[in-house]
This record gives structure tokens, sequence and C-alpha cells, in this order.
């Protein structure tokens, strides 16, 4: 079915369906936003002489949620620009527009009488074979078709975004019980292509898949919790990112989101599950029915799980709930011996292994936990899904676990984890049993790299559809395509004649090892290959250069050492600008310092949506040396246009480093000069380096050849020094900025400005390295400096000094 969605119109203009306008914004489709109209006034509106008729009353509801929306942080938008494709109006003056309307979504509030009012009132207006859709998180779809015409109901299904829905990458896709199976196709090509979201089919069951799983996971977890008699700090200790969770882990995460919503689902599960065999899990345990009864719930009435103290002279205090009395008191800082004994398992699958045979109150509290979980999940095959896939992507996409409960359960053994369930009184379902029994030991495994599932109802190993068109460097590891490697680096075989370089450091970050990674794909592919895909899959794509060699160095006064690893990155970032074959460089989540100059010097950048991306050096007292600084100065160069003021322009580009601006989004990136026209957007992370991939090969077919160096880049001189200077004194004279900020970003001016030459000059882009060089090396000598990189290193804060 070949379906183009240019506009949409939402129904509804509540916190999610604000958030899903701005999405659909954020991709570039006309949105038209509808809500209910007010029937009084507010005492400012009679103040002003309106009337219940005037358009800016009518349109108040909707118009006052999208502010509140576009208000809130983290912001729903990638850039602020993408509120001129949203049009507001309301369901009495406007629903008629629909009409002309390629898709309209219903997300009003979860109340069947008064979803199926509004349906009712589509019908008079939606245009036959127009695809109509309910964002629920749970009320039957049957339901909802009740009523509705034959055309209505082939072209209905739910769509069950998570909250916020830019961030959160699950989208839920439920068929009604007449939709079209074309109409099913799109919805889930679309949902991955376009939006940039884990598209998973469900089954129209309560709550669907990844709230059925993982509210149970969390109310199940709390009787566990209880029971062990678990203190909330000890609970976020044990289940954040330890075991691939949120940082917020469980009671932060309940506070953000808000108990109420939680306890609503579980309830509404509770009642609806009646031959569910683990329905009684879904009861409050009393460390959740107390805050719910009073209801703390979390941020939005000032206090649940933890507590904020605003004391009267500005000072904070964080307190959290003593789960046995019921009263706040100081927030605690728990030990266990397994997370001490795992601080050095750096790889999340060992390191779940590990912490879960460990012989102490954590192992026995994930055992407890994990055992419950896997029992659960096998009982609603085939219930809520018929593939164990489904439920891992559905809960990893939705509550932003690293690994699902089947992938989890594989790490630990099937078979062995079996009879510690077994023995522990957690049963799983008689088909894991018969699966194990026919010698299957495994949920997942790769053959012929691919990675496939087990099916249940065929009992054979089938592949997981789509996976064919992505690249996934796990499944490439397990089909034998590494091709070279160090302790930070990979390169692997990613097919067509294209390889690809991972880095696997801490946070991702930029150290010989590396370097030394970058320098061989790129020898390698210039030998051998047609290019060079440069990402990875770890949780961010480069935090920056490693700095605690620098810092060894620095403290040691081996300025030589400081100078060869600065001229080593140089010639390694220009390198791949200036080689042989195209490298497209893949960055994600945070690209910064080293990580966005690597980006700066690709032939092209395949980004993903979601990047934070920066130079942000200034923050431990240095400026970009790996050509960061070269590189901003000769992109102020080359973008001068007709009618430009000069100094204002470097300025700008002198600010963001002075500033360590970092960018919320892609598109944000491309505003700040970090990406170009050049460089393409990913909204699907999972797609990210297969389209890099394209890029190298779009690149190569092109006739692809090696670039030289530029040596026309327009330098002000003494002109924009004079400019920066004054700048720089007014803001040290204010107390903006300390004096040593003073003269970091004096010596940032002196390489921007290519020195106090005399008059605007073209130099070359070895000339700007040498300054950023030398600037950088002298840098490293001030004491407060080092200060910096000290506290950044063994306090993980920065310190302005």
């Amino acid at each position: 079915m070949k379906k183009t969605i240019q506009k949409v119109a939402i129904l509804g203009s509540g916190v999610m369906g604000s958030r899903i306008a701005c999405h659909f914004a954020n991709i570039g489709v006309q949105v038209l936003l509808l809500d209910i109209i007010p029937r009084e006034l507010t005492d400012d509106e009679k103040k002003k002489g309106l009337s219940l008729e005037d358009k800016v009353v009518r349109n108040r509801l909707v118009d006052t949620a999208l502010q509140t929306t576009l208000k809130n942080k983290p912001a729903s938008l990638y850039d602020s620009a993408n509120v001129e494709r949203i049009t507001t109006g309301n369901f009495e003056d406007d629903l008629p527009k629909i009409k002309d309307y390629d898709w309209v979504m219903e997300v009003v509030v979860e109340r069947l009488d008064i979803k199926q009012s509004l349906f009712e009132k589509v019908e008079k207006y939606r245009k036959p074979g127009t695809l109509i859709t309910s964002n629920t998180s749970g009320i039957p779809m049957q339901l909802m078709c009740e009523g509705r015409s034959e055309d209505f109901q082939v072209n209905f299904a739910g769509t069950h975004f998570f909250n916020p829905p830019r961030y959160l990458r699950l989208l839920e896709i439920i068929p009604g019980p007449k939709t079209n199976p074309e109409i099913i196709d799109f919805l889930m090509d679309y949902g991955d292509r376009f939006l940039g979201k884990e598209t998973v089919l469900c089954k129209d069951t309560p709550a669907f898949i990844a709230n059925r799983i993982g509210v149970y996971a969390i109310i199940s977890g709390m009787h566990a919790i209880e029971k062990m008699g678990l203190g909330v700090s000890e609970v976020d200790k044990l289940t954040g990112t330890i075991i691939g969770r949120a940082k917020s882990a469980t009671f932060r995460t309940m506070d953000v989101v808000g108990l109420d919503t939680t306890v609503n689902v579980a309830n509404n599960l509770y009642k609806t599950l009646e031959h569910d065999e683990s329905r009684d899990k879904f009861k409050l345990p009393n460390i959740v029915k107390v805050l719910y009864d009073n209801k703390w719930w979390g941020d939005k009435t000032g206090q649940g799980y933890f507590k904020m103290i605003r004391h009267d002279d500005g000072r904070k205090e964080l307190k959290e709930l003593d789960l046995k009395t019921f009263e706040y008191k100081d927030a605690e800082k728990p030990k266990f011996k397994a997370l001490e004994a795992s601080k050095e398992i750096e790889d999340l699958k060992k390191r779940i292994k590990f912490l879960v045979n460990f012989d102490d109150r954590a192992g026995e509290f994930y055992r407890a936990s994990f055992y419950d979980l896997f029992k659960y999940c096998s009982h609603r095959i085939p219930e809520i899904s018929d593939e164990t896939y489904r439920i891992d992507q559905a809960v990893c996409a939705g509550f932003g676990w690293e690994l699902g409960p089947f992938e989890t359960w594989d790490i630990l053994g099937v078979k062995e984890t079996v009879e510690k369930m077994e023995a522990a009184g957690e049963k799983a379902a008689a088909w894991v049993h018969d699966m194990l029994n026919a010698g299957h030991e495994s949920f997942y495994k790769v053959e012929a790299g691919q990675k496939k599932f087990y099916d249940v109802k065929s009992k054979a190993y089938l592949p997981i559809p789509g996976q064919e068109e992505f690249i996934i460097l796990d499944t490439l590891k397990a089909a034998n395509k590494k091709i070279w490697g160090n302790a930070g680096a990979t390169i692997y075989d990613i097919g067509d004649d294209v390889i690809g370089l991972e880095f696997h450091t801490k946070m991702n970050s930029l150290g010989q090892e590396v370097i030394e990674g970058i320098n061989t794909a790129i020898n390698m592919a210039e030998k051998s290959y047609k290019g060079l895909v440069i990402g990875n899959e770890g949780a961010n794509f480069s935090a920056g250069a490693n700095l605690a060699m620098l810092f060894m160095f620095a403290g040691d006064q081996e300025y030589d050492e400081i100078n060869l690893m600065i001229a080593g990155f140089q010639n390694t970032m220009m390198r791949a600008r200036y080689s042989s074959i195209p490298v497209v460089v893949a960055p994600h989540n945070m690209a910064l310092g080293g990580g966005c100059e690597l980006s700066l010097h690709a032939d092209a950048v395949q980004a993903h949506a979601e990047l934070y991306m920066g130079l942000v050096e200034f923050g431990v007292g240095l400026i970009p040396a790996g050509g960061g600084t070269k590189e901003m100065t000769l992109r102020f160069s080359k973008d001068i246009k007709d009618g430009d003021v000069e100094l204002n322009r470097l300025q700008e580009y002198f600010m963001n480093i002075a500033t360590a601006k970092v960018s919320t989004s892609a598109e944000e990136a491309r505003g700040l000069g970090y990406l170009q026209v050049k460089d393409s957007i990913t909204l699907n992370r999972k797609r990210q380096l297969a389209e890099a991939k394209a890029k190298v090969l779009s690149l190569y077919d092109a006739g692809y050849t090696q670039p030289i160096q530029q040596t026309d880049i327009k330098v002000l001189g003494k002109t924009s020094l004079a400019l920066f200077e004054a700048g720089i004194t007014g803001m040290q004279y204010g107390k903006y900025i300390s004096d040593h900020d003073a003269k970091i970003a004096r010596k940032l001016a002196w390489v921007m400005s290519g020195g106090d030459l005399s008059a605007p000059t073209l130099v070359s882009e070895q000339f700007l390295l040498d300054l950023e060089r030398e600037a950088f090396l002298s840098l490293t000598g001030e004491k407060k400096t080092l200060e910096r990189i000290h506290s950044i290193l063994f306090k993980g804060k920065p310190l302005r000094n």
C-alpha cells in the first residue's frame, strides 16, 4: 500500500496530543491540533471584554496546552522553528478540516464513551480511505470500533506512543477486528522509517505488551522489595544503569512519571486479568498503597518516594522515604558487596550474570525479581505475543532497558536458570521445557550472519523480521566478521566492500587505541575496500578525548609527549578528511570534544536525530586541538555570504566554542555549524549504520576523489582580535567569567583570528592546526587547567575556577 503522509490531524491536545503533534512537526509534517472549547471565561478574559464566541477564547485550551508543551524540558521539538508546522483549532469550528488530512489520530482522555462520541463526529467529515488511529494505552480496539462504518473499521488501528514521544522509542501498533492488513504494514513501516520508532505489533490484549510486562515488573518488584526490607536508595542503586536500566532506576522513575499512572494501570490489569496465573502480583503492596492513598504521587504532587526540601537560605536537600515508618529521612548511600565486586566488569552481559549469581542481598534481590519476570513473560506467549522478540523489543524501547527479559534469560543460561527458578518456586511455561527437551538451549542465536529467535509455533529458529535491513555489530561479531581489533576498537566487514570501525572504550573516549583503530581502518580501506563507516552501538558515540593520559603527561610536565599526542590526534582527524576513500561518521547521543572533531572531519556525517554535539574543551581549561578550532574557522570562511557581517559571523562560531555550546538535536547541530548541508539525519537509530554504509557507497559510486587540503581560509587578524578582546575584557570586568576563562578565551581568539596579522589574510589548514596545537600546549601548563581536568576525572564535575 502506497500512502503519503503530508498532513496529520491530532484530536486532543493534552500532554500526549501536543507532544505527538510536535514530533510529527519535527519530521516535516503539517499538523492540525484540535481540542474542546472552554465553557467559561477566565477572569483575565472577562477583564478584556472577551466572550465565549471569540476565537482566542474558543482555542484557549489547545493553545495553552501547546504552549505548555513548548516550555517543558526536555524539548519536544528538534528546533523551535518547527512549531510553525502546527495549526491549532477546536472540535466545533475546525473538525470539518480533517477531510483534507491524510491521517486522523485521536488522543483524548482514556474514556471509551468520550472516544466513541468523538469518532461519531469524525465520521461526518473524514474522507473515505483516510487512515484513522486511536492513541490508547489499553482500551480494546473492538470496543472503539462498535457502531462505526465498514470504511472506518478497515482503516482503523491503535497507536500507542510512549511519553515523551520524541525520546521514548516505542510505538505499539494494535489492529482492530477488521483492520486491513495493509494498513498495519504501512503503520509498522512508517513508524520505523519516518518517526524513528521501534514499532511493535501487538495483540488487542489488556495494556498490550510493554505496559503489561513493564508494570508487572515494577509491582512484582515492589512485593519483593517489601518482603526483603530494602530501602528506596538501595533499590535505585540496584535497578539502574548497573543492570542496563534507566539511570532513574525504580523509585525515581515512579516519582517522575507519577505513581498514580503506574497504579491505575496495575489496578485495571488486576480487574481485567481474571485468568492470569500471576494476577495477585498486580495487587498493590503496602509500600505503594500508602503513597497512593496519601496522594504522594511524586514530582507532580511535590513528594513521593523522594522529597526535595528547600531551605530559606536557598539550599536544597533531598530526602527519601523510609518504607517502614513512611517518614522522610536523609538520602542514603548504600553499598553492596556484589556491586563493589562488579565495578571492573564493563560488559553488561557479563556483569548481569555475575550479579545474579553473587551470594549477598543484592544477588538475592536480582534472583527473586528476574526469576519471577522470566516466569511471567514465558506464560504471556502466545497470549500477548506469538514471538519472544516482540516482548523484548517492546519492553526495551518503552522502558529504556538495554536487554529484554528473554535476552537476559539467555545470558544467564536458559536451562540452568529454569532449574534454579523451579527450586525457587517459579515454574516456566511448558513451551520453555519443550524447547529445552528438543535440544534448543537459547531463545536467540546467530546463524549465517542473521539473528534468529526460537519460534514457539514451528519449534524452530526463524530470522527476526526486518533485521536484514540493519547493521548490528553484535551480530557481526557472532558471525565472525571481525577483521581487526585492539583493546579500544574493532574493525568489521559490514558487507558490499565497506568496513566499519567501532569504539568500545569507557564512554567511547578517544585514546591511543581508538586513534590506532582509525588509522588502521583507513589504511585497510584504502588498500582493499570502497570506504569506511565509523560508528558504534554504545550509549554514546564518544564523550571526547581520553583526558587521563593528558593529565598524567601535564602533571609530569612532559610537554614534548603532549605535543606529539596532539599532533598525532590532528593528523588522524586530517586523515579522515584527506584519504583516498570516503569516510562517513555516524554519531549519536553524545558526540563531544574529540567525538565532535572526528565528525567535523568526515567526508559526510550520518547523524542520529538525537545528537548532543559540541566542542566542550573550554570546560576543562583547553581549546579544541584535534582540528576543531581550525575547522570552525574554516567553516566561517566558507560560509560567508554576500551581505554578511564577517565579524558577527566569526563571533557566532567563537561563542559556540567559548561557551561549550552543545546541540540538543541533530537539527540544532546543523544550525550551530557542526553539521553541514551534505550531512544527513537518521530518525531510527537502528537504521543509522546501514544508512551510513549506503552513503559511503553513494560517494564511491559518484566517483570519489581524494580532496586536497585547503590553503584559502580567510582569517581576520587584528580586526577580530580587537573585537574579541573588547568582549573578553567586558565579561571579565563584569565578573561573568574568571581570569582563567579569559585566558582560555584569548587563546581561542588568537587561533580563530590567525594571530595578530595586520590585515585579513588567506591561510592554510596546517597554519591553523599549528596555532591551535601551540595554544592547547600552553594551556596544559596552567595550574588552573589541571585543576579543571582533575575535577572532571576524579569528581565527575566541571570546575569553574
